[in-house]
């Protein structure tokens, strides 16, 4: 006890943890070793990497990656809500509706849908637009009206609706069922009730899978040869692979660029994460430490304290 009859504090010694240190030690050696590997191998031909990882057709290509993630995941996520909204509806038929979508979209290779989506000229050659049976007003040739760009993102975005339902559905089930009385009783309708209380709360369950689907169908997008479309970032390197005969570098040069994209993407993921979390963590910052240690006369925290 001090003079003033007030506790002493506690001067708190770290543990000595040898342990790490050798494990940090051997895990630097090692990526040392790789590094320097992977610097003297031939086969990496780091000249032909640095030759083409500005080239403008793979440029070009990376910016048709983004296009189609951006397109495809926008469109999967809108469907996603609208099918998570139909999952949740005291609707039997609606529900069963989105089950099945849900069933059948999880349950197949996105390759395998992409492939049947490259063959919808061949399964549905023209599209009629009319009274079923009665009169068609038009007619529409789908090798024509349907570039393979876009049956790439309908093919993409449908199979990840199926995921991004999921995942809502998940989110707005997370919020205790009293929030929603809660709304009620003060006179919140239902759309306040959503925007103000609900949603805010399940961003934080639906923010970080979602990030995770965004990455992944930026990954996903090498798959579209399927359909077939081979103008985005892997096909391309593969192109050039086949004219140069060296395949390996053009794997480093699409590789580089998609973990340029997907790194870019997790520092958006963090920085959504940490907003839509305010107000959700238990522990306090060192401002507040320091605030309640004055607010209890123990003056400010010595070292390791705090």
């Amino acid at each position: 006890m001090t003079a003033g009859g007030q506790p002493e504090l506690i001067k708190a010694v770290p543990l000595r943890r040898p342990g790490r240190w050798i494990a940090a030690v051997i895990v630097a050696v090692l990526l040392a070793l790789f590094v320097y590997g992977a610097a003297t191998n031939s086969a990496y031909d780091w000249h032909a990497v640095g030759k083409y990882l500005f080239d403008s057709r793979v440029e070009q290509a990376a910016m048709i990656t983004l296009l189609l993630t951006a397109f495809a995941m926008t469109a999967a996520i809108v469907l996603g809500v609208i099918l998570a909204v139909m999952r949740l509806s005291p609707n039997p038929v609606l529900k069963a509706v989105s089950w099945l979508y849900v069933w059948f979209f999880r349950g197949t290779p996105v390759y395998v849908q992409l492939v049947f989506w490259g063959l919808m000229s061949t399964i549905y050659k023209r599209l009629d637009l009319g009274i079923p049976f009665v009169h068609q007003f038009a007619h529409i040739k789908t090798n024509t009206f349907f570039s393979y760009f876009w049956l790439a993102v309908i093919g993409l975005a449908l199979n990840e609706a199926a995921y991004m339902a999921e995942i809502v559905r998940a989110g707005i089930s997370s919020v205790d069922e009293g929030q929603h009385e809660a709304a009620i009783a003060l006179g919140m309708s239902w759309s306040q009730t959503m925007n103000r209380i609900v949603l805010p709360q399940a961003m934080r369950v639906i923010i970080p899978p979602t990030g995770n689907e965004l990455i992944s169908m930026l990954k996903t997008t090498s798959l579209v040869t399927a359909v077939p479309y081979s103008y985005e970032l892997y096909s391309r390197t593969r192109d050039l692979s086949i004219e140069t005969f060296n395949p390996i570098p053009m794997l480093i040069v699409a590789s580089a660029w998609y973990l340029l994209f997907t790194s870019i993407l997790m520092v958006g993921q963090f920085y959504l994460e940490r907003y839509f979390a305010r107000g959700a963590s238990r522990k306090m910052s060192a401002r507040q430490l320091q605030a309640l240690a004055r607010a209890q006369g123990l003056g400010a925290p010595h070292g390791g304290m705090m």
